[in-house]
């Protein structure tokens, strides 16, 4: 099963020529969730070729760069005769203020659309075999959050050399076992699924903090995710910067990326002084966490996120 992350717009509050404000696409087995929709959001999807059949927008606070582009997606949705529903998330007391800038100018589309408020510490969507997690984020002057997709644990690995030594036959029998189902053998004897089948093993996690300060929450809400989307809008030069504006800098956002046991970091929203380069924020996280596992993504980049235990 896949599971990749493109990387819409990676830049900060004001765009640049090279980064898009934030906006995140996830793709999971075939369904894709958007997180964050800055302006720009639905030319950039055209751009990199993700598409727009959307089941999911998540949305981490209302400061323009992460919402400005909802309208135009919404719309072009419609105009190309969307008929599946899309499910809208923010933070509390953000319903009133997406309804509206969804049906700005008095638009409302035709396709099923609802509006969700989510707390902190809630499971935003329970999906068949996932949730996606929302946990207290920091910004400055609104309220956000940030969200945490999770997988259920996977069965064992079927060991087929024991169920063979056991005198399973080939065949159903091997994937009752594998369902957690005991059989029993032509002699009587009963074969118990713990018996040819290892411990649960983890799915993946996946952690997007959007606009915030280091925070605990972003380390409690899942151990070991992934891969870790942080804030890093500044390196340490302007980390007195970073605390009055509510975001973090590189360094603290590989300082968390540690505390979570993340295996991977994404450093985002990068400030537009760091247009022509941005490897003084990547120097520092690196050199926190990790060495290459830190990263700051451009536009357009697409990274899989494979199992904890297929590497």
């Amino acid at each position: 099963m896949s599971m990749r992350v493109t990387f819409l717009g990676t830049g900060g509050a004001v765009p640049t020529t090279q980064r898009g404000p934030s906006a995140f696409l996830l793709e999971r087995e075939g369904e894709r969730l958007l997180f964050d929709c800055g302006e720009g959001t639905q030319r950039q999807m055209m751009r990199f070729g993700t598409g727009f059949s959307l089941s999911h927008l998540f949305v981490t606070h209302l400061h323009g760069d992460h919402v400005l582009g909802i309208p135009g997606l919404i719309q072009t949705m419609d105009f190309n005769d969307r008929s599946e529903p899309l499910a809208v998330y923010g933070p509390p007391g953000s319903k009133g203020h997406l309804t509206n800038l969804i049906e700005a100018g008095g638009y409302r589309p035709d396709f099923p659309l609802t509006v969700r408020e989510v707390r902190p510490g809630a499971v935003a969507l329970d999906g068949d075999d996932y949730e996606v997690r929302t946990f207290a984020t920091e910004h400055r002057n609104v309220s956000s959050v940030g969200y945490a997709l999770v997988e259920d644990d996977r069965r064992g690995r079927f060991d087929r050399e024991k169920a063979e030594e056991l005198g399973v036959p080939v065949g159903p029998k091997f994937g009752r076992l594998h369902d957690g189902e005991a059989v029993e053998l032509e002699d009587g004897t009963v074969v118990e699924p713990d018996e040819v089948v290892g411990d649960p093993r983890p799915g993946r996690r996946f952690v997007y903090t959007g606009d915030t300060r280091p925070v605990d929450a972003t380390v409690d809400v899942v151990d070991a995710p992934d891969l870790l989307v942080h804030d890093a809008t500044f390196a340490e030069e302007w980390a007195d910067r970073a605390r009055g504006t509510g975001h973090s800098t590189g360094r603290e956002a590989a300082e968390i990326a540690n505390r979570a046991g993340a295996r991977r970091l994404a450093l985002t929203h990068i400030s537009s002084r760091y247009a022509a380069d941005a490897s003084p924020i990547e120097r520092e996280a690196r050199g926190v966490f990790d060495g290459e596992a830190a990263f700051v993504p451009d536009d357009g980049r697409k990274v899989d996120v494979p199992y904890p235990d297929d590497e």
